[in-house]
């Protein structure tokens, strides 16, 4: 031991700098690995901010798809038999099935209902 003492190849007096330094440089390494896993890891706050984002999204797409159910609820309700509108009824299979122009005017007559003209004698 003596020997590599004479030589300066290993000190006993003076401890080395380096050996004083490795413990914070470690530390660093390993808080710096952490902190950019903690921004932008898997789960960090970049992809936190990008489900938040997400989420936002979905909740207005939500709300967009509850409005549009609960317009086609108001109009399923009036076609209901306790609420059935014979004009609206008469409207919607005119536009589903095609069977007249949107500018013609269409006069619908009950024959039963017609009662025979008096002045004719029918």
């Amino acid at each position: 031991m003596r020997f590599m003492e004479n030589l300066g190849l290993i000190r006993t007096t003076e401890p080395l700098r380096l050996r004083h330094a490795l413990i914070p440089v470690v530390c660093l390494i390993v808080i710096s690995y952490f902190a950019y896993h903690a921004v932008y890891g898997r789960h960090g706050f970049i992809a936190w901010l990008s489900l938040q984002n997400r989420v936002d999204t979905l909740s207005q797409q939500l709300n967009d798809v509850r409005q549009a159910r609960e317009q086609l609820d108001r109009q399923v309700a009036l076609l209901r038999p306790e609420s059935l509108d014979p004009d609206l009824l008469d409207e919607r299979a005119r536009a589903g099935l095609g069977f007249s122009h949107p500018d013609d005017i269409v006069i619908f007559r009950d024959k039963s209902a017609i009662s025979p003209d008096p002045a004719s004698g029918r």
